[in-house]
């Protein structure tokens, strides 16, 4: 393969992972209460360990999507499948902490709890992305 193939096969992979990686901020900040873009504006750190750690648990499936995929393809419906997973296991885990109003905490600049949900976003995109083997 020729130079100039392998460098449009990396930018297209480069491309569309960035879209799929913006998809997934807006899905995640479209079903979240906290509305964590306004909260960071305010300056609030809490909301940016949060909406940081859920960058990272993306971008961490989407990596391992890209490194297990054998087309551009398999890669976006792979992406797309662990975004989802990504989603759906940070709001079962933040079902199974009752005690806990991650919203109220949040909203509140409660930063322990910020950083909490940064290291689950985490280990969740970790778990999904070693997962998303062949």
């Amino acid at each position: 393969m020729a130079f100039s193939e392998l460098f449009l096969s990396t930018l297209t992979y480069i491309g569309v992972a960035s879209v799929l990686l913006a998809i997934g901020i807006v899905l995640f900040e479209v079903t979240t209460k906290s509305k964590e873009m306004e909260l960071i504006r305010q300056g609030k750190k809490a909301a940016v360990y949060a909406f940081g750690g859920r960058i990272l648990g993306l971008a961490i499936v989407l990596y391992s999507s890209i490194t297990n995929s054998v087309s551009i393809l398999d890669m976006v419906i792979w992406g797309a499948i662990a975004i989802v997973i990504q989603i759906a296991l940070f709001y079962l885990a933040d079902l199974l902490i009752p005690r806990l109003s991650m919203t109220r905490e949040i909203d509140a600049n409660n930063e322990a709890v910020g950083l909490l949900l940064l290291f689950l976003s985490v280990s969740i995109g970790l778990v999904i992305a070693g997962s998303l083997t062949y």
